[in-house]
């Protein structure tokens, strides 16, 4: 699997993030740092805590690398996350919904990820 198939396999932007970064070298390393970041397991761990203020630091560290990086879908849906922990808001109906798409969207992200890692290891 070449860097563009795995942009397409998690439904990110790779000419967004090449015209961004212009090296595929560099998108590169930063696309296999990401399944190492613990901001997904701070949000999880913070979400089932009731922290709120720490879910939102982890969800806003999460849009800040997925607009960096061109990560689509998950940009979309931790942005929409990182709106409804702003400021400690109280859980919105439909919340857990959005959680649940931000794991399925990281889930995506992380599994086009370690096809890619496998595909250059081959």
């Amino acid at each position: 699997m070449t860097l563009k198939e795995c942009y397409a396999a998690m439904g990110g932007d790779y000419d967004e993030v090449m015209g961004r970064l212009r090296s595929e070298r560099l998108v590169q390393k930063f696309v296999l740092k990401f399944p190492g970041d613990g901001s997904f397991d701070l949000l999880r761990r913070s979400l089932e805590s009731g922290d709120r203020g720490e879910a939102f630091r982890a969800a806003h560290t999460i849009k800040g690398v997925c607009a960096n990086l061109a990560f689509g879908p998950l940009l979309a849906s931790s942005e929409r996350l990182t709106e409804a922990l702003r400021d400690g808001a109280p859980p919105q109906p439909g919340e857990e919904e959005l959680i649940g798409q931000v794991e399925e969207d990281y889930r995506r992200v992380i599994q086009a990820i370690q096809a890619f890692q496998e595909g250059a290891a081959g």
